[in-house]
């Protein structure tokens, strides 16, 4: 009778572990490939629930989730410019969650939650500003751009890099920031005056501070935490902010409508928003702002109370409309002038 006892109790263990092996969460992940393998990798080890994860950019992400809206195969989306979870929460492809967590986090987060109606949540944020060649400036005697007004100056010329806004959350932020500095008209003018100093716009945010540090071009416009870790590699590289004033990204994570593991989603999403799971951003050299207070800061992330930040309206300007508009008028009024 033990023994039959024995073997129903070790077969049951044997349904449970089974059961436990058997959980998933599909996660497409828009932040750096080293940070997504960290995050899927320990997160496994340490609840035993695989992560089945997709690399996508935060645009690609988007037109996953729209394609996918009658039967969506994602259950969170993790990382990646703002913008585009704003998008998917008004279009109605993400689940409004309230986190118990959220008080826990910093007021730019709360709000990208409330703002959503609960649809996303930020887990990090990062400044835009300058890169910039430090050896390229000196052999071609320039100075080092300290506002935005310095990169309308003729001896930049061809020397600055900025991604093109139609595919990169980078660029529009530029944009998004500019129109609220300037006003839209004079924004535009400025961007009209930047173009004939640009001598390429790439198709990733993180495209003109990699040539910066290869010594392609001596100035981008870039999100400043991306530059520690190519100063880590060796290349001369610095950044600063404008002086005038700049926005900010707020990297966002969503879970999806009709996500197939809800709970395992949850509970995902409980976990990416704890001080040791925002750890891994900086763990795997990257150097934006946690969201979660109690996260322990590493010394590359940019330190925002040196910054002068506008208070960019992430509502506004994170709505598909508005989006598609400036960056229409950028085509049309910036794009399509000769250089």
């Amino acid at each position: 009778m033990k023994t039959i006892h024995n073997i129903f109790l070790a077969g049951a263990l044997l349904a449970a572990c089974a059961g436990a092996s058997a959980q998933q969460v599909n996660v497409i992940c828009s932040v750096q490939a080293d940070w997504c393998n960290m995050i899927a990798t320990v997160y496994a080890k340490t609840t035993g629930v695989k992560i089945n994860l997709a690399l996508k950019g935060s645009g690609e992400a988007l037109a996953q989730l729209i394609a996918e809206k009658e039967n969506p195969k994602t259950d969170v989306w993790f990382g990646g410019t703002g913008d585009p979870h704003l998008q998917a929460a008004e279009q109605g492809l993400t689940l409004e969650y309230k986190s118990p967590s959220l008080a826990q986090l910093y007021p730019w987060a709360q709000q990208q939650a409330q703002q959503s109606g609960f649809k996303t949540v930020g887990i990090y944020s990062g400044p835009l500003g300058f890169g910039y060649n430090t050896e390229l400036l000196a052999k071609k005697k320039l100075a080092a751009p300290k506002a935005w007004a310095d990169l309308l100056k003729p001896e930049y010329k061809g020397d600055i890099q900025v991604a093109n806004p139609a595919s990169s959350g980078t660029a529009y932020t530029m944009i998004a920031t500019l129109v609220q500095l300037m006003g839209e008209d004079k924004a535009f003018e400025y961007l009209k005056g930047l173009h004939r100093n640009v001598g390429q716009y790439t198709r990733s945010g993180t495209g003109p501070i990699k040539a910066v540090a290869r010594g392609e071009t001596a100035v981008s416009i870039s999100f400043v935490h991306d530059a520690p870790q190519e100063r880590m590699q060796g290349f001369p590289v610095e950044t600063t902010t404008p002086s005038e004033g700049t926005g900010a990204e707020i990297g966002s994570m969503s879970i999806i409508k009709g996500a197939r593991n809800l709970e395992q989603a949850k509970k995902f999403y409980e976990w990416a928003l704890s001080p040791g799971a925002q750890a891994f951003g900086a763990a795997s050299k990257q150097y934006q702002l946690p969201s979660n207070k109690a996260t322990a800061v590493d010394p590359n992330v940019p330190d925002f109370k040196k910054i002068k930040m506008i208070d960019y309206d992430y509502k506004k300007y994170g709505a598909s409309a508005e989006r598609r508009r400036l960056i229409a008028r950028w085509e049309k009024d910036v794009n399509s002038l000769p250089r």
